[in-house]
């Protein structure tokens, strides 16, 4: 039970490191605009109206990267063989990706693919059995 509970933590924060580079990656190429203030949400919801498709797609792939690490690290050191922790990992992630989406402006293919991504834990879980 201890083994599952860390699994999950460390394919939370696995899965948070590679969504955090990936928007890093995605700010670089879409700088907020001058003088927005970390916590003008405002601001960063206009700022977020305003991206391009490929600014908002490179969070969704931020997110489908992290699934996937979430599940095949989960997996790993859950070493069970059971998708218990992986599924964990994506329900954590689903439920910020829903409260994200509700606060922010996204549109509809947004949440769509927001939704869906995070059944990809289940296919990171897939590829950490087939490398045991």
């Amino acid at each position: 039970m201890v083994r599952r509970i860390l699994a999950v933590f460390a394919g939370v924060i696995a899965a948070s490191i590679c969504i955090w580079a990936i928007e890093t990656i995605n700010h670089l190429m879409f700088p907020y605009p001058d003088g927005i203030k970390p916590n003008d949400m405002e601001g960063f919801k206009a700022y977020v109206q305003t991206l391009p498709f490929l600014g908002k797609f490179m969070v969704i792939i931020g997110y489908a990267v992290g699934a996937l690490v979430a599940g095949f690290i989960s997996t790993k050191i859950s070493k069970d063989g059971k998708p218990t922790a992986a599924i964990i990992c994506g329900i954590v992630f689903l439920v910020f990706t829903i409260y994200n989406m509700t606060v922010l402006p996204t549109p509809i293919w947004f949440w769509i693919l927001g939704v869906l991504v995070w059944t990809l834990v289940l296919a990171g879980y897939k590829l950490a059995l087939n490398k045991e």
